[in-house]
């Protein structure tokens, strides 16, 4: 007999697991350099910075939904509607945006791969209490609606939705941490500039 879960997971243990990996890759890019050249980093940072902005924006969205519905309610709207857990989705996105900037589509796949893996291990985890709780609903509903990677030809929502300011406003400090990816990109492409150690050429 499958033991109930009887408690949503421990969010500390994401973001400790997160911030574990990247504290070890981010020294890592001070000791690599683009190929791309000037255009073509000017280029892939651009493509970078979209990707952050995207990233916040979408988290915004998805909070305007969920609000302090999660693991309370199967939330099926609106971001909800074309993936299971659209805040890790676009935690990714944003994660793969900071490499961009780096110049670098071997970062960029690096980090972003990172932060799927370990951002799908913990959406699995969140949904053995969502499946506890919510059985068959929850059920019918994973089965139509992929975990992270978007299906947009599922999107639907209401006309109204219920925003919950307070949850808005707490993740709020969570969605800026994405902008302050971009003056640390530049950062670390100024110590990069600096030739002060050994590196080696990505694209």
């Amino acid at each position: 007999m499958t033991a109930t879960i009887s408690r949503p997971f421990n969010q500390k243990i994401r973001i400790a697991a997160l911030r574990l990996v990247f504290a070890t890759l981010l020294p890592l890019v001070a000791f690599t350099e683009t190929r791309w050249g000037v255009a073509g980093g000017m280029a892939l940072e651009t493509l970078g910075i979209l990707a952050i902005f995207v990233a916040v924006l979408g988290r915004f969205w998805a909070i305007l939904y969920i609000g302090g519905r999660k693991n309370a309610a199967v939330m099926q709207d609106g971001p909800y509607s074309i993936c299971r857990h659209p805040l890790y989705l676009f935690s990714t996105v944003g994660v793969v945006g900071l490499g961009l900037m780096l110049g670098s589509l071997t970062l960029a796949a690096i980090l972003g791969g990172t932060a799927w893996i370990i951002l799908s291990l913990t959406a699995a985890r969140e949904e053995q209490f969502l499946r506890a709780t919510f059985g068959r609903r929850y059920d019918a509903y994973a089965a139509r609606v992929p975990r992270m990677w978007p299906a947009w030809h599922l999107f639907r929502t209401e006309n109204r939705i219920t925003v919950d300011i307070g949850t808005l406003s707490r993740n709020t400090a969570d969605a800026l941490v994405f902008v302050a990816l971009i003056p640390l990109a530049e950062l670390t492409k100024w110590v990069e500039a600096l030739h002060m150690v050994p590196s080696i050429s990505l694209f």
